[in-house]
């Protein structure tokens, strides 16, 4: 019996150190690196709608951007740090559960799993050019490659065609919770005023709708490369936004998305500054 409840103590004592002080800086830091990412890239994907083609519109173009103003080096490292945070946060609510009343459900628990494997690999990416400022490929070769090699291996072609049509679901997925602002249940209202409440829903909303529909897009390309067996036709996030140019509605759709993923950046500033943990 003692050593039944000592056991439910130590977990006990184990979820709220997850939950703690430390966790919960790392998680903020986290929401505030992405918040970066998002803005960066956004403002890079408006450069080129207004003809700067030169820009590179992914994670790495951000990165150079960063390298290039003062104390870029600071910047980066700050950033990597961050997106550590992120990952570990995210670790905590695979291990102990998450916020909500099915924040312990393995699905939730599934979900923390692989964004902690996410995250870890952004803050990978981004220490590493941060240690040798040297970048690894664009996001489209890197999609490229990664799709070359996997329609080289038996039933790589479902393989793909499986993981874009994922992909889709997932764009899918997250546009559809931002434009029933799902994140209220995340978020500490109550510290808002009625203005910033107002502002944080139309980050949320477009922000969130425009960062669903590039997934979406990005999953559409996935998918035709696999039915085409043409590894070309996969798509990173460079030339996913550079897609939206090629429409009927020009560079102008374009311009809508990138200012979206703008407003997703300062969406991820209010979820580091009220999002509960």
């Amino acid at each position: 019996m003692n050593t039944t409840a000592m056991a439910q103590g130590g977990r006990f004592r184990a979820r709220r150190m997850a939950r703690g002080s430390v966790t919960e800086g790392a998680a903020r830091a986290g929401f505030t690196a992405r918040g970066v990412i998002y803005l960066l890239v956004g403002a890079l994907a408006l450069q080129i709608a207004f003809g700067d083609t030169g820009r590179q519109a992914d994670r790495g173009g951000a990165l150079q951007e960063l390298a290039q103003k003062p104390f870029g080096a600071v910047l980066l490292w700050a950033l990597g740090i961050g997106l550590v945070g992120m990952a570990l946060w995210r670790l905590s609510e695979a291990l102990f559960g998450s916020i909500g009343k099915d924040g312990r459900s393995a699905r939730k628990r599934l979900m923390a799993t692989v964004r902690f494997a996410f995250y870890v690999f952004v803050a990978y990416s981004v220490l590493s050019f941060a240690a040798s400022r040297h970048q690894s490929g664009s996001s489209d070769q890197q999609s490229r490659d990664a799709t070359a090699r996997a329609l080289e291996i038996p039933a790589g072609q479902w393989l793909v065609g499986a993981a874009g049509i994922a992909i889709v679901a997932a764009g899918g997925w997250i546009a559809v919770r931002a434009v029933l602002r799902k994140y209220h249940d995340k978020l500490r209202l109550g510290q808002m005023s009625r203005r910033t409440r107002q502002l944080v829903d139309v980050t949320g909303v477009v922000g969130g709708a425009a960062r669903g529909l590039v997934f979406a897009v990005a999953g559409v390309f996935a998918v035709r490369a696999a039915v085409d067996y043409e590894p070309d036709r996969a798509k990173g996030l460079d030339d996913t936004l550079r897609s939206f140019a090629d429409t009927p509605l020009g560079p102008w759709l374009l311009v809508c998305v990138a200012a979206g993923l703008v407003l997703f950046g300062m969406f991820s500033f209010a979820m580091a500054r009220w999002r509960r943990v």
